[in-house]
């Protein structure tokens, strides 16, 4: 089994180019709209264990790399109001291109007859909408996919293992066969292809000295389960 590890929203960076278009909205770069905070560093910490990795350097704001071309939120409320001909630009030159490299390494490792895993790292708000979200880690999969289905099950026996004041719940706090990145793959790959996404709760990963310890013990779990 190959791992294949990505980071869809690992930044709120911008192309320079763009900065001037976000000028009075650079609030909104710095919360949830504009990228999932802790994601890229336990993605980084995860990155020794990974036969290849890949992230996204920009902010979803711009475009939204994990979700399909006809998903309404594509384009935020910021660059769905670009001309067409920018927004093609967008998709051809951020999405495609960040889109195309992973899966056709993942092509080329099938082709090599492995098995590939893809664990792409996301973190989530504590509270949406008022509602105090009842989880610390969240693994998605397609529950019709019995690799995928097992493969969870027993990463979820790791995390409650080794973090057991934690809890990890399944297809939580979204669900796995939603639109996304993960999703989208399953459908070009139906066999040998493994599409996890992995979720963390953010009140995790607001302390350094607690996040520090909270990688360490991900990456042994992850390692465990390769």
């Amino acid at each position: 089994m190959k791992l294949i590890l990505t980071c869809e929203h690992a930044a709120n960076l911008l192309p320079s180019h763009y900065q001037t278009r976000f000028e009075s909205e650079q609030h909104r770069l710095e919360t949830h709209e504009g990228f999932d905070l802790g994601a890229f560093e336990v993605y980084e910490s995860l990155q020794d264990l990974a036969d290849y990795s890949s992230h996204y350097p920009w902010s979803r704001l711009l475009i939204e790399v994990n979700r399909s071309l006809h998903h309404p939120h594509l384009f935020s409320s910021i660059s769905k109001h670009m001309v067409k001909a920018e927004k093609n630009r967008l998709i051809i030159d951020f999405y495609e291109s960040y889109r195309h490299q992973i899966q056709q390494k993942i092509e080329d490792t099938i082709i090599a007859e492995e098995q590939v895993l893809h664990v792409s790292v996301h973190s989530f708000t504590p509270v949406l909408n008022g509602r105090v979200r009842e989880a610390e880690f969240g693994i998605l999969y397609d529950p019709k996919r019995k690799a995928e289905k097992d493969w969870a099950k027993r990463f979820k026996k790791e995390l409650n293992t080794r973090f057991g004041q934690f809890r990890a719940r399944m297809n939580y706090p979204y669900l796995g066969k939603a639109d996304g990145f993960t999703t989208s793959l399953r459908k070009k790959f139906p066999e040998h292809y493994l599409g996890i996404e992995l979720e963390i709760n953010q009140k995790l990963l607001q302390n350094i000295d607690e996040m520090y310890a909270l990688k360490s013990t991900l990456n042994l779990c992850l390692k465990n389960c390769i």
